[in-house]
């Protein structure tokens, strides 16, 4: 596979399928039963995958970021005993 389509496909799968896959591979790691060229191609793998998370990550907390500026609001934490269950 071309570097020019394993770009095109990472930069296609979702932040879900990224972590899935990720796991996937910690999984395959873990057990130790793959041969060292294929684990380390795993590896290689796996830290594409982490980057490409973050950078998902880091995109969408800038949008968050910038819908609230242009409505001017801040996040506030979350409290559970802010919320009613019965109502």
């Amino acid at each position: 596979m071309s570097a020019k389509a394993t770009a095109s496909k990472k930069s296609s799968l979702s932040f879900e399928q990224s972590l899935a896959e990720l796991e996937t591979i910690v999984q395959n790691l873990e057990q130790g039963e793959l041969s060292l060229d294929e684990s380390m191609r795993l590896f290689e793998r796996g830290l594409s995958l982490s980057k490409l998370s973050q950078e998902k990550l880091q995109q969408a907390e800038q949008k968050v970021k910038i819908l609230l500026d242009d409505n001017q609001q801040q996040l506030t934490d979350f409290a559970l005993n802010d919320l009613s269950l019965s109502e």
